[in-house]
């Protein structure tokens, strides 16, 4: 029988912006009791620091490598996400005692699937010792041992949350969820087979990279930006003829393989707005590896805030006879759901369960992964 645990998930994504954290109560399979959950940002000098590191991340060869200051920016990340930790307990009056595992994602600098070679920031061992909680950390490295590309992992916590869409909106047909991060991801939940999940193209890195080249500005608050421009068409289809997109799934992206280059130079507005269409365009192209037409597109993220890319996902869904909702219409946090995840995982690497499928990320069987360490450990 399942043992239900106290886990707490870490995720600081591509996005660079923060912590986020979360607490749930999970027996790792389909028991899920969400806690609270919040998100501690990082101030625009450290952003600034892990951002040259992914330049130093280049020259990486083998996982353990930490050139330049990638070794001092993975003591600082760590010993941020141990005070993030202690901070949230203190806020929600919790204990340590009474959180059995951490989740820790860390910090991707460097992600290259076709070289078997994936890089997360952050000392597992350093954040047991600051929080006194063991730690389960580097889980995506064993699913690549195995052919994976070690990633996405965050499919195995979307099917534990498929059994909450109501019948009327799931209609039998399968469910994608899609997380907008700085890479977009989706998992397709069919009931049939394992979920089927892959990174379906850029999220909200080109469109954030584009307004802070442009006017400074760290991201396109609410879609506003883009809502002002117009879509310029054959730039959207030269993003969408790149050879990605005839990759068969599963299939993954470092936060560089998408650049502005193609975007050229076009008005502020119109390139938030080009930028836009191509990220929900990219992501409904996933329909074409579900085995049958989805129903129901639960967007998760940063991404959902956009609301021009919540427009056009709802568009082209709707041709479909698909509906698009926030991930909060289901009673879920759309925000906190990545870091949930990860707690979720730890308790599924805890117990030797798999972390990923071969129709996730193309691992060669069902795999789990991670290191643990920590006190009772």
């Amino acid at each position: 029988m399942a043992v239900t645990r106290r886990a707490i998930g870490l995720m600081s994504g591509t996005s660079m912006d923060g912590i986020d954290i979360a607490l749930i109560e999970t027996d790792g399979v389909n028991k899920v009791q969400r806690g609270p959950s919040g998100f501690v940002a990082y101030e625009t000098a450290f952003r600034r620091q892990i951002e040259a590191g992914l330049e130093d991340a280049k020259a990486i060869r083998v996982r353990s490598e930490r050139p330049g200051n990638l070794a001092a920016i993975e003591q600082e990340l760590s010993r941020r996400h141990g005070a993030a930790v202690l901070g949230f307990l203190s806020d929600y009056k919790i204990s340590p005692d009474s959180i059995d595992i951490i989740g820790f994602h860390g910090q991707t600098v460097l992600h290259r699937p076709q070289e078997h070679l994936t890089v997360q920031l952050g000392d597992g061992k350093l954040l047991a010792e600051l929080t006194g909680i063991p730690v389960v950390y580097d889980m995506r490295a064993n699913d690549m041992v195995h052919g994976g590309q070690g990633a996405p992992l965050v499919p195995a916590y979307h099917q534990a949350l498929a059994t909450r869409v109501p019948m009327e909106l799931g209609k039998g047909k399968p469910v994608v969820f899609v997380n907008i991060g700085g890479i977009s991801n989706v998992t397709i939940i069919s009931g049939q087979t394992d979920p089927i999940a892959f990174d379906t193209g850029p999220g909200n890195t080109l469109i954030d990279q584009w307004v802070s080249d442009r006017a400074g500005i760290a991201y396109d608050a609410g879609g506003t930006i883009a809502s002002e421009g117009q879509v310029i068409v054959s730039t959207v289809a030269r993003y969408l003829a790149k050879p990605f997109f005839d990759l068969q799934p599963p299939k993954s992206l470092d936060r560089n393989d998408f650049t502005l280059e193609d975007l050229g130079n076009p008005e502020l507005a119109d390139g938030a707005r080009t930028l836009a269409k191509v990220t929900a365009d990219a992501i409904l192209k996933a329909s074409a590896y579900a085995p049958d037409k989805p129903s129901l597109w639960v967007i998760c993220g940063g991404g959902r805030k956009n609301a021009t890319i919540m427009a056009d996902l709802a568009e082209g869904a709707g041709k479909a006879d698909a509906a698009v909702i926030a991930a909060e219409e289901l009673g879920l946090n759309g925000d906190s759901m990545e870091a949930e995840a990860w707690a979720y995982l730890a308790v599924r690497a805890l117990d030797g369960l798999p972390l990923t499928y071969p129709t996730t990320t193309g691992c060669d069987v069902a795999v789990t992964g991670g290191v643990v360490v920590g006190k009772g450990i």
